[in-house]
């Protein structure tokens, strides 16, 4: 059985996490939430605006050994992806996922932190529209498409697309 880690921090967009892990789970495939937060309670943002639910994640980013993924998806959210994007720890797993080839996910203002690894220079992405200049000013190509895959990279606008997200995640892992 396939694993697919989630990584997120706090006040991520709820849909973009319970949605897409709910749809894999499934297709059949078995996965697992890291943390870059310090306790494993997560918070959930409904629409960037309303808190959500809580969540339990299963280990701290620290902890995390991508030999044991087989695929990594970040949520969006604006808190939560502006966390991700300046956070070492999250860089060294988001890097040794993408270094190894394995499917890299990311949705909405998640692939902010393709940015700030370097992984969005040269390829092709979507994201929420409002990030296309901070792409573009990366080195990426944006479009406004519901999925987009550039190689390893998976990327998608915003819950709308959560079915295609996941629908590219399943055919990424077949």
């Amino acid at each position: 059985m396939k694993t697919i880690a989630f990584l997120l921090h706090n006040n991520f967009e709820q849909a973009e996490y319970e949605e897409v892990n709910n749809q894999l789970k499934g297709k059949g495939y078995k996965t697992l939430l890291i943390t870059t937060n310090k306790e494993k309670e997560v918070q959930a943002m409904q629409q960037d605006v309303d808190k959500g639910d809580t969540f339990i994640a299963d280990i701290f980013a620290k902890d995390a050994n991508i030999s044991d993924y087989d695929a990594l998806v970040l949520p969006g959210g604006t808190v939560n992806a502006d966390t991700i994007r300046g956070n070492e720890e999250a860089h060294s797993i988001i890097n040794a996922i993408n270094d190894a080839g394995k499917p890299l996910a990311v949705i909405c203002h998640a692939p902010w932190a393709l940015i700030n690894t370097g992984i969005a220079k040269g390829k092709t992405l979507t994201a929420y529209h409002t990030l296309q200049i901070d792409l573009e000013n990366a080195g990426a190509k944006f479009v406004d498409q519901t999925v987009q895959v550039d190689g390893n990279l998976i990327t998608s606008r915003n819950p709308d697309d959560i079915s295609n997200f996941v629908d590219a995640i399943d055919k990424a892992l077949s």
